[in-house]
């Protein structure tokens, strides 16, 4: 064998050999693989790897929001995951449930997400069954608001066995106390379906944030006054030991900033 095949064969070797190498075929692999998964999707709706979900990649202000179920959140890891330009802008947070169920997690969420960078807003998940005015006192009993917060929710999404007449009745109570109280108007969240069914005709003038999960575009027509949209429930977020929501906000950062309490 000539000295040049023999230089030629270790240079080879070399290569073969390399982890570099194989850290090029890695990602040569994970790339094609990506691009074999996502044939026949929407071109504007993939697969964030990071993030282990599907986004819908036209919003540019994304959040999430939490409760006990999320356990321990390390927020600093939270504010510094990105990828793609995509990372977390804002995280709201569970409060209160009914009159006399405070999350447990809620103080600390409240104190260490804003600590991170998060901007936070509280929620209150809403009882039918219960007066809408005590459920509106004891919400704001455990919450104090600052400059720079998003306005305080309120999740509606069950009936609770009553009639949709008188959820709405509870609900109408809880708006008007905590208007009346802090100057703001809440926005609402409801899952898709249940906002049609239930919602949809007597809340329009309220900022809505809707959940439909796994689908490119929120299906709404263009006359719905929706602000956010909880487009998965399975995200994984750095600091985060559980699934997660995840959501996009319907406006650029200029919007939202506006939207913030001043």
């Amino acid at each position: 064998m000539s000295v040049r095949w023999k230089v030629a064969l270790a240079g080879l070797a070399l290569v073969l050999l390399s982890p570099f190498y194989y850290g090029y075929v890695l990602k040569t692999f994970t790339s094609t693989w990506r691009w074999i998964r996502d044939i026949g999707h929407n071109d504007h709706y993939r697969i964030y790897k990071s993030f282990n979900i599907r986004m819908p990649e036209k919003y540019k202000v994304c959040g999430i929001d939490v409760s006990f179920y999320q356990g321990k959140i390390d927020w600093k890891l939270v504010k510094d995951m990105s990828e793609d330009s995509v990372h977390i802008t804002f995280a709201f947070i569970k409060a209160t449930e009914g009159v006399v169920i405070v999350d447990p997690y809620f103080q600390r969420n409240w104190r260490e997400g804003p600590k991170a960078g998060i901007i936070c807003g509280a929620y209150h998940f809403f009882r039918p069954k219960i007066s809408g005015k005590w459920q509106a006192r004891f919400f704001l009993q455990t919450v104090k608001t600052e400059k720079g917060d998003l306005p305080m929710m309120v999740d509606v999404e069950e009936l609770d066995g009553v009639q949709p007449a008188i959820m709405r009745k509870e609900l109408t109570s809880y708006l008007k106390y905590i208007e009346a109280q802090t100057k703001i108007k809440p926005i609402i969240y409801s899952g898709l379906k249940f906002y049609q069914d239930n919602l949809t005709g007597y809340f329009d003038d309220y900022t809505l944030w809707l959940a439909h999960y796994y689908q490119p575009e929120l299906a709404v027509n263009n006359t719905t006054n929706w602000k956010f949209w909880q487009h998965s429930d399975k995200a994984r977020v750095n600091g985060i030991n559980h699934v997660v929501d995840f959501n996009v906000f319907n406006g650029d950062s200029l919007s939202f900033t506006k939207m913030l309490i001043h």
